[in-house]
């Protein structure tokens, strides 16, 4: 059984993870957290807690820093690793975009086409 003082609400959780981690960790992350399962919701009547444990553990296995340089030795350039930005930052220009047909589909540049063209592609 996990004791009352080792239950964190979101937002202590998140307070409790910028201290641990030494960088900015919002309740929407914390609650990203238990909405995809990556820590144990525990709660009743609405109220929603977070055991301290299951957040070291996680945090604990997530240093992905710490693990690289140890496979690639400590002249690895962390700072090239756009490991500060969140994932909608990098992937800004990627968005609204199909997955395998890109922006333009392929059937809809071929119709574009020139029937000279046309003639070449379906050789």
């Amino acid at each position: 059984m996990i004791k009352a003082e080792n239950l964190l609400t979101i937002k202590e959780a998140s307070v409790w993870a910028t201290d641990f981690l030494g960088k900015s960790v919002t309740p929407s992350n914390i609650a990203y957290l238990l909405n995809y399962g990556r820590v144990n919701k525990i709660g009743e009547n609405g109220s929603t807690f977070v055991a301290k444990q299951d957040l070291i553990d996680y945090y604990k296995n997530y240093q992905r820093e710490v693990n690289w340089k140890k496979q690639l030795g400590d002249n690895l350039n962390w700072a090239l690793s756009f490991e500060q930005y969140t994932e909608s930052q990098t992937t800004k220009h990627v968005h609204r975009l199909h997955p395998y047909k890109g922006k333009f589909s392929a059937n809809r540049q071929i119709q574009s086409l020139p029937a000279s063209q046309l003639k070449l592609w379906n050789r």
